[in-house]
């Protein structure tokens, strides 16, 4: 908690004359408990607003705003992306709503980088932490009562997120539409799942990005860049990854990075980035990805694997479009 939170809350504690009011909140009413007094709370202070309140509220909360980007070349981009996607995938409407945690408990992400509804539920922050969440509940499905699945669990989302914090970025939006890949397995030895996971997100975003441009996307050159923090897996990268790729994609830049370990605490072995040039040569990053460990933890199996990919479909038709 930042000092300027702590001192926040020390003075609404300090006016509510209520010392222990936090305690009580957090440790002494169960969740249904609190929901139910802040759905009161808040149906109280809905009845004190007025038609004036409301479209004050309207035009000081950018959150509510509508997206600038136009709908019509969204759709564009989510067409070619969907028409390139492997069919292994299968394509997912998400819920505006996530369950409670679904940023922080599983990964290094502050609570407070999600909007918390007062239904127990958070508002989407990251597609790719709730594919997570459903590749954890379908694999766990169909294990029960034998082996854990042998096939893979590939979903794919183009959703809706909302983020409180943003950066000082003028193509960053308060709500934005990212389009987010997660492949889900079990380790079949050899780095064998990975190779192979990896390898297939990249591809699909190198001709994804390939083929917007010749959509009329202003594209300029492209790069990769892929950066290791296990040394042992540097050799089968290098030769069964970014080799294999670069002799299909010559005209992308694919460059291989070690790192002693990651600074962030998010991904773990391997993350992507994958940038774009546009008609002035300035440098955009467009597309985040790598494994994580968060299927092994929702599904208590330390054999279990997880590569999540995104790339900001928003940000991407702001700047080329």
């Amino acid at each position: 908690m930042g000092m300027m939170k702590e001192k926040i809350i020390e003075r609404i504690l300090r006016t509510a004359q209520v010392p222990d009011l936090l305690e009580i909140l957090t440790q002494r009413l169960s969740q249904s408990d609190l929901q139910s007094l802040l759905l009161e709370v808040y149906r109280r202070r809905a009845d004190t607003l007025t038609p004036g309140h409301l479209l004050q509220q309207y035009e000081g909360n950018r959150f509510v705003h509508p997206a600038v980007v136009s709908p019509r070349q969204l759709l564009e981009f989510d067409r070619l992306a969907y028409s390139l996607l492997p069919s292994s995938f299968e394509v997912l409407e998400l819920s505006p709503v996530c369950p409670l945690g679904t940023s922080s408990v599983v990964a290094p992400v502050h609570q407070d980088n999600a909007v918390t509804t007062i239904r127990n539920t958070e508002v989407c922050s990251d597609s790719t932490n709730v594919l997570a969440l459903e590749c954890a509940r379908r694999r766990r499905e169909s294990s029960r009562g034998k082996s854990y699945p042998e096939a893979d669990t590939k979903l794919c989302a183009s959703h809706r997120l909302l983020r409180p914090h943003l950066p000082d970025d003028p193509a960053s939006f308060p709500h934005f539409r990212i389009f987010s890949l997660c492949t889900a397995g079990r380790d079949r030895g050899s780095y064998g799942f990975e190779v192979a996971a990896l390898r297939e997100h990249l591809e699909f975003y190198i001709r994804l990005l390939q083929s917007a441009k010749q959509a009329g996307f202003r594209l300029g050159a492209m790069r990769t860049r892929l950066t290791v923090f296990d040394e042992t897996r540097y050799p089968v990268l290098k030769a069964e990854v970014l080799e294999e790729l670069s002799r299909s994609y010559s005209n992308v830049e694919f460059t291989l990075d070690q790192e002693q370990e990651n600074a962030q605490g998010y991904y773990a072995e391997v993350r992507f980035q994958m940038y774009a040039r546009d008609q002035t040569g300035a440098e955009y990053f467009l597309v985040d990805g790598g494994f994580t460990d968060w299927t092994q933890q929702l599904l208590s199996n330390h054999k279990e694997r997880l590569l999540i990919s995104g790339m900001g479909s928003e940000r991407f038709v702001s700047l080329f479009g």
